[in-house]
């Protein structure tokens, strides 16, 4: 059954014929819910939100006020192809949030990971890449095709570079441009964004150990100051450490991308 009998569904919500509302939901008054839209079970959508187009929400999301959830990209290559926006598990999405579904040429999909938090009028464009537990300060933007780790903070009103991709664990101060990629456990702050260091705080709250936060501190120097190309010195790095912290910074330093990197002072 598309409406499931356990849902709750204000009389002045719209529900179009088609959507999937699942076991315990709770659709909230002046809302919208498109045709295409799928809500898993035990999600909350208040007052006056908006889920449109190919859209999925995974079970125990919450939607607030004034979000506009999965309508058409904006891109201007856009021509009225069916595209999707998956959004995972447990999400919150704040007060006038907006997320786009993908485009032919970006692989058709935006998808965000599960126990994110998008806190308001923060923006997801057109197929991005979000993993779990990001979270995305109010007023802080991706440009399309960002590619997003887990454990991510963006900080208030920072906007991200179209392609660019943050490695897990990463944190973006505020009111920052980030136009290149960033290492995993990267600390980026400034007007321009620049690597200032490692999000040593994070790194410790989740409980790392002492010795691969020594071995991480050692590749950022190594990074910095040694010979060669920032790719010779990642390279170097992978094939010398048994930290799989460093190796994963190795890893994403040498791996694809169609940006450079935000590189040590």
């Amino acid at each position: 059954m598309p409406l499931h009998a356990s849902a709750e569904i204000h009389a002045s919500a719209v529900v179009e014929d088609g959507a999937v509302v699942g076991a315990g939901c709770r659709i909230g008054p002046f809302s919208v819910i498109g045709p295409k839209v799928r809500l898993a079970a035990g999600i909350t959508v208040k007052s006056h939100a908006v889920i449109t187009g190919i859209t999925e929400i995974g079970e125990g999301s919450t939607i607030f006020p004034f979000a506009c959830i999965g309508d058409i990209p904006q891109d201007l290559k856009f021509n009225g192809e069916e595209t999707s926006l998956v959004v995972g598990k447990r999400t919150r999405i704040r007060e006038g949030v907006t997320m786009n579904t993908g485009t032919e040429g970006g692989g058709g999909v935006t998808r965000v990971g599960d126990d994110c938090v998008f806190m308001a009028n923060a923006h997801v464009a057109h197929d991005c890449i979000v993993g779990d537990r990001v979270i995305m300060v109010n007023g802080s933007a991706l440009a399309g095709h960002c590619v997003i780790g887990n454990d991510v903070i963006i900080g208030g009103l920072s906007g991200i570079h179209q392609f660019v991709r943050i490695g897990r664990g990463a944190i973006i101060g505020a009111v920052t441009m980030v136009t290149n990629d960033v290492i995993p456990h990267g600390l980026v702050q400034g007007p321009r964004g620049a690597l200032d260091g490692l999000n040593l705080v994070g790194l410790k709250r989740k409980g790392v150990a002492r010795n691969d936060i020594t071995s991480l501190r050692a590749a950022y120097q190594m990074l910095a100051q040694g010979e060669g190309t920032f790719q010779d010195r990642a390279r170097r790095l992978g094939s010398e450490t048994h930290s799989d912290y460093v190796r994963e910074v190795a890893d994403f330093v040498l791996g694809a991308s169609d940006r450079s990197f935000l590189t040590p002072d």
